[in-house]
């Protein structure tokens, strides 16, 4: 019998992850895999909420840092979320599941405005909520995002879905000797500067003791085993 480890989580998927190995767009196959894993896990009874990114189509910093006005350039990336939002959405319904949609940016003809005690009894009733719009302000990452959001519904942790299998003191593509870490705690990731989150996430993670568990999105059924509990990826915790 499946017994989940977490009641509540908040997955964070990257807009990349979307893309397969194109790095750019969405690929139906992949984004039907990844949906099919999710539903799969909220079928045994896991209330979802999910945090994506939209760096598969428009990436607001690297944008500023070729003279785009910095606070422009994340209101695209934002709208660039609500795409992959509304893909999501489709190929989770595709599954089986319930779903809705909020951003943080009003669009009343495609999704919710973003209401804390309208998505938390979504969960309750047995919806995926995708989050999308990021925070809704310029300046911060869609992984800021995902602290908020999960803090405001109170899920149990945060699932970083990745490229990796886990958390490396270097970048394990490039470098074959590369240490992987099964435990960390907050002040390790943000002293020594390892690329999980960025550190304003990081920082509200460690004030509200909400654990964060990265894993490779890549391997089938990875989700799954997380949320029963199984040693996988990297945990960061108090």
């Amino acid at each position: 019998m499946f017994k989940p480890k977490y009641k509540r989580i908040l997955l964070k998927l990257s807009g990349e992850a979307l893309a397969a190995e194109t790095g750019f767009g969405i690929n139906p196959q992949t984004i039907q895999s990844i949906a099919k894993e999710v539903a799969e896990v909220h079928a045994l009874g896991v209330q979802v909420g999910i945090v994506i990114g939209g760096g598969n189509i428009f990436r607001g910093i690297a944008a500023s840092a070729h003279g785009m006005d910095r606070s422009s350039s994340d209101y695209m990336g934002m709208l660039a979320t609500c795409i992959n939002g509304l893909a999501l959405q489709d190929a989770l319904e595709k599954e089986g599941a319930q779903t809705r949609v909020q951003t943080a940016i009003a669009m009343a003809e495609i999704a919710e405005p973003y209401i804390r005690r309208k998505a938390i009894r979504h969960l309750e009733k047995g919806r995926i909520v995708i989050f999308v719009a990021g925070t809704g302000n310029p300046y911060f990452t869609t992984d800021t995002a995902a602290a908020l959001r999960a803090m405001e519904i109170n899920a149990e942790a945060i699932l970083k879905a990745t490229k990796v299998d886990g958390i490396y003191d270097s970048d394990p593509v490039k470098n074959p000797n590369a240490k992987k870490y099964d435990r960390l705690n907050y002040i390790d990731v943000l002293n020594q500067q390892l690329k999980v989150m960025d550190s304003t996430a990081i920082s509200l993670c460690m004030d509200n003791e909400l654990p964060i568990v990265t894993f490779n999105l890549k391997v089938s059924g990875n989700i799954r085993r997380v949320v029963a509990g199984e040693a996988i990826g990297t945990i960061v915790e108090p």
